[in-house]
């Protein structure tokens, strides 16, 4: 999988819960752009934050 992979991936993740990217974010502890980029597949979470 590539990054543009896992960003479609979890935007999937994310949409299926009913989350906006603003609400995951804050679940998280991240930024509303942090999401946004992990989405795009301009960045990848920290697995450790995912577990």
């Amino acid at each position: 999988m590539n990054q543009k992979e896992i960003g479609y991936f979890l935007k999937q993740l994310r949409s299926e819960k009913g989350l906006t990217q603003e609400q995951l974010a804050e679940i998280l502890g991240v930024s509303g752009r942090t999401v946004s980029r992990w989405e795009t597949g301009t960045n990848l979470p920290d697995l450790n934050l995912l577990c």
